[in-house]
């Protein structure tokens, strides 16, 4: 039976003419469904012509669409009363600045999720470490018998799901910035990781990513939770946005509420009592910043009332998401490691700062606008040799050359075409003892589709190696 608040919501749509801006398979599709089964009327507007949208099309078969096709796809807007952008679409075009000030309401796939949950919702952001606590988190859950839909930009779309998802359930949302332009919902727990440059080819300027970032903070209430990091000086000071109970973790700081680090155990400390969750040196997951996730983790998880022993069951024995740090073979004595969710330099840098040993870095991708001066200091006299690839590939460059010529040092370091020419010389570079490592610094969008295919890519490569 639906709540009131989803019965306002579906009735809102029921019967308008939608457009869903956007036809990607992972969330354009099933929000299509979902429009249709409530009794909308969609339109599906796309950049690309039919041909190219072979695959979602068929996946639609059976629903009367009308579809807004091709390069103009943007202007054909006016008889549209609700508008559905995908995450990768600036809600500023003047299209849709256009429309909206015609009468039409702008939303999102995942703000729809959040106006339908009956469940709470959990939503963790930040520059690095989203996955890894976001998965985390959710087997936290999990292990304290908790029935838990996990999605936003990990797993898939719970808009088909939103409506039968039980109240006393758990959603967990990985949220990205794109997903936060226009937000004004907040979950009922946010946890927000650390804060850095990153998306600048999508934001105007820093300042903008970090003010849509923290939109997921802005419309909690009293009873909800907020879990910051204490060592990051921008989500350390967030506290005024926010009214919800505010938690921190640290490596550096014993903290009054929240999680931290003594004598190599992590501690937790909720409501004033202190719990020892485990040595740092019984987590599978490698490296300073997992320590940082596990602990923002567990924090939350405490704070909604899981247990200790099922918090430190996982925590000790989970050994990490697909594309991190992943190890995929050892060959000839030679490491071999898909680090390719690593799209930003800060998160390359806590790879190569995790891995003990001598690393061969495979490099570069689709051009962010991310300065890589930090990637290139981590670069020097950590990395052994630098194979170089995609858009990036003669910026990376440029920027290690400079801290080369600071350091009076050197590195052999060359550029590629592809990545299994990259892998190739990378290969021979590497000694026993060696890690052969993949990590971009750098989306994928210049060569692949997303992360996901490259890291597949990359592994499959490694595999086929002799």
């Amino acid at each position: 039976m639906l709540t009131n608040r989803q019965q306002k919501v579906i009735t809102e749509l029921k019967g308008k003419k939608v457009g869903v801006l956007g036809l990607g398979l992972r969330s354009g599709v099933p929000l299509i469904r979902f429009l249709h089964s409530i009794g909308c009327q969609v339109v599906a507007c796309d950049r690309k012509e039919a041909a190219q949208l072979k695959g979602v099309l068929d996946a639609l078969q059976g629903i009367p669409l009308e579809l807004r096709l091709g390069a103009d796809y943007l202007t054909q807007l006016a008889d549209c009363q609700v508008l559905f952008r995908t995450p990768f679409m600036r809600p500023d075009l003047p299209e849709l600045k256009q429309a909206v000030a015609a009468g039409a309401r702008l939303s999102s796939e995942i703000e729809l999720v959040f106006e339908l949950a009956a469940a709470p919702i959990t939503g963790i952001t930040g520059s690095d470490g989203k996955t890894t606590t976001t998965t985390l988190i959710s087997e936290m859950l999990q292990a304290d018998g908790r029935q838990v839909f996990l999605g936003g930009n990990i797993g898939r779309s719970l808009i088909e799901d939103v409506l039968t998802i039980p109240s006393t359930a758990e959603i967990v949302l990985e949220l990205s910035s794109f997903q936060l332009m226009t937000l004004a919902i907040s979950p009922q727990a946010v946890v927000m990781t650390n804060l850095s440059p990153n998306h600048l080819d999508y934001h105007v300027d820093f300042d903008e990513y970090v003010q849509v970032k923290t939109n997921v903070l802005r419309w909690q209430d009293t009873n909800d939770v907020a879990v910051l990091n204490w060592d990051n000086e921008l989500t350390k000071n967030l506290t005024n946005l926010t009214k919800g109970r505010v938690h921190y973790f640290s490596r550096q700081t014993d903290v009054a509420n929240g999680a931290y680090l003594r004598d190599g155990q992590i501690v937790l400390r909720v409501a004033g009592e202190a719990e020892t969750l485990c040595a740092t040196d019984e987590l599978k997951l490698l490296g300073d910043h997992n320590v940082e996730n596990v602990m923002a983790a567990a924090i939350v998880a405490r704070a909604k009332g899981v247990g200790l022993d099922a918090i430190r069951q996982v925590a000790t024995t989970f050994s990490g998401v697909e594309h991190r740090l992943e190890f995929v073979r050892e060959l000839h004595g030679v490491l071999y490691y898909n680090d390719s969710i690593a799209s930003s330099p800060t998160r390359t840098n806590a790879g190569l700062a995790a891995l003990p040993f001598p690393v061969v870095l495979i490099a570069g991708g689709y051009d962010k606008k991310i300065p890589f001066e930090p990637l290139a200091e981590a670069v020097v006299g950590r990395v052994d040799s630098l194979a170089l690839i995609g858009q990036t590939a003669p910026a990376i460059a440029k920027a290690v050359n400079r801290e080369l010529e600071k350091q009076t040092a050197t590195m052999t370091m060359q550029q590629f075409a592809t990545l299994q020419e990259a892998l190739l010389w990378c290969q021979k570079q590497a000694r026993p003892g060696t890690a052969v490592v993949l990590s971009p610094a750098c989306a994928s969008f210049d060569m692949y589709k997303d992360f996901e295919e490259r890291g597949r890519i990359f592994k499959q490569l490694v595999k086929d190696l002799q």
